[in-house]
């Protein structure tokens, strides 16, 4: 990580990466990496044919960005609807979501929660596993 006055530049090999049978997360900006409260950013990697179970962040908005990939996106109480590479999913406080990667390759995501705090609970996650950063 490299520090330029109060500003942070972050690779994933700066930050730890949780791993689930779904996919991998690298959170290169929060609290704890950046001293970032009003935002947090991370890049996903769904597995073909995995991803998150439906689930909801009380009080936090949640923006997905899909970087490449295709997939199913469920909001709400909705049919899913399919994503693909440059669609962007703004999901309000408090409703229900779930991404399912239905393409044929990994799916990469970049996730934004505001306000920053909502990330640290998938550390809680009794299936994740943490891969610490390289000192």
């Amino acid at each position: 990580m490299q520090t330029i006055g109060s500003c942070k530049i972050t690779r994933k090999e700066d930050v730890d990466r949780l791993e689930f049978d779904w996919g991998k997360l690298h959170f290169l900006s929060d609290e704890r990496t950046t001293g970032a409260t009003s935002f947090s950013f991370g890049v996903v990697e769904l597995a073909v044919g995995k991803g998150h179970i439906r689930h909801n962040h009380p009080g936090v908005d949640e923006m997905i960005y899909v970087v490449s990939g295709e997939g199913d996106q469920m909001l709400g109480d909705q049919e899913a609807v399919k994503v693909k590479a440059g669609d962007s999913i703004w999901i309000p406080k408090d409703i229900y979501h779930s991404t399912i990667n239905t393409g044929s390759t990994s799916m990469q995501l970049i996730v934004v929660y505001a306000p920053a705090g909502a990330e640290q609970a998938l550390r809680q996650d009794p299936d994740v596993t943490i891969i610490s950063k390289k000192e």
